[in-house]
This record gives structure tokens, sequence and C-alpha cells, in this order.
């Protein structure tokens, strides 16, 4: 009678023992190898202040399309707030853009264009105005988007997607590195 009594508790043991190793060398330590239990964007920044994007075209307005678009992209999906002085920021965003066209698809039997694609191209530089350092160094995203005037698209509309494709792009080069 005492002998299933002791296999009983022993088994307890056993299993209170390895749970206790799960829950203590598992993910709640701060990780295996590589893995990691933090944020994916640098602590020591909170404030950014987004310079007006120079372009790199004739075609003018897609700087603050795209400046609107990054500055929307970094509130939402980032723990940094945007400041509208320069002087109360903790980092700068920087850079270029550029809109380029091409075809996509063209008649068959008469040659002419059918879809088009927007490709917008952006040049940022990520720098901390407190220490100086360059945390993103004129890293270059590209994104496009395609439209069909006979769809009644055109591309302005083309050019919208195409430099938030990019905005978004950025937002990703503003992650720490795995």
């Amino acid at each position: 009678m005492n002998q299933p009594m002791i296999r009983t508790s022993a088994i307890l043991l056993l299993m209170t023992s390895g749970l206790c190793v799960i829950l203590c060398g598992g993910c709640l330590s701060g990780g295996e190898g590589d893995y990691a239990n933090r944020w994916l964007h640098p602590d020591d920044v909170s404030t950014v202040y987004v310079e007006m994007f120079d372009t790199g075209g004739f075609r003018r307005g897609h700087e603050y399309d795209f400046t609107d678009a990054l500055c929307k992209r970094i509130e939402s999906e980032t723990p940094y707030k945007i400041v509208s002085d320069r002087n109360r920021a903790d980092t700068l965003i920087s850079g270029r853009v550029h809109i380029t066209q091409g075809i996509l698809a063209t008649d068959r039997y008469e040659g002419r264009p059918l879809e088009y694609e927007t490709c917008a191209e952006a040049e940022i530089t990520w720098k901390n105005l407190k220490t100086g350092d360059i945390l993103v160094d004129r890293e270059r995203v590209i994104a496009s988007a395609s439209y069909a005037p006979k769809l009644g698209q055109d591309i302005n509309d083309a050019s919208k997607v195409a430099l938030n494709r990019a905005a978004e792009k950025v937002v990703e080069l503003m992650e720490i590195g795995w």
C-alpha cells in the first residue's frame, strides 16, 4: 500500500521538475541562441524629424506624397513620435525620391502601351542627432505599382501606391538587424 504512494509522488516530482526546466530554460529566460524578447527598434530613440525629401525628376509633388506616407508609417508602425521641430528630435531622416515609368504590356497588333509601371526609388539617411551616429547610411529602396489608362487609372494613382510601398520599406530599414 505504501509502494503505489511512493510511485505517485515520484511521478509527480518528475513532472513538476520537467515543467520547471521547460519554463526556466525556454523563451522566458531571455532567449536561446539568436532569439531575444525585445523591441525591433532602437531603444535610445523616441522622436524623429523627417525632412522634406528631394525629388530627382521633373515631376513635382511626389516628394510631398512620400514624406507624408513615411511620417504616417513611422507613427503607426514604430514606437517613435514625429516632431516638427528639428531641435527637439532625437534623430533625423532625409534623402531623395525619384519616380520613373516604364511599359509593362503593349497591344499585340498595334504596339500601343496597355499597362504601365511606375517605380519609386528612395535613398535615405537616418542620423542620430544626439550622438552623431549614422543609423542608416544612404540605403536605397525600390517599390513599384502598375496602372492601365484604359481602366481609368493614371500615373498619379500608381505613384502614390509605389511611394507608400517605398515608405513601408524605409520603416523596415529602421528596425534593428537580426
